[in-house]
């Protein structure tokens, strides 16, 4: 059963107007890798507070709040923004 990925209004805005879908991509391919166990160089923490259960990737001044639901296989991103913006 493949990934399904889901976004929210405000993260899929902020893809979309900075074109960086193929970039997002590629940090979610290698989240799902490292969630399947393998060794992935990807920049992931987990989230603490408001944010609990959350998790953060960080890429470059980007930052992409999600939350991964492994037994249904899907992630749902919650905000994607500039680093002082997201929190």
């Amino acid at each position: 059963m493949p990934w399904k990925i889901d976004y929210s209004k405000s993260a899929k805005k902020f893809i979309d107007e900075h074109k960086i879908t193929k970039n997002i991509r590629e940090l979610l391919k290698k989240l799902i890798l490292k969630i399947g166990g393998e060794e992935v160089n990807i920049n992931i923490k987990k989230l603490k507070g408001k944010w609990d259960s959350f998790l953060r990737i960080r890429k470059g001044n980007i930052r992409i709040i999600l939350k991964v639901h492994k037994k249904e296989k899907r992630i749902f991103i919650e905000r994607v923004d500039f680093r002082g913006n997201v929190y």
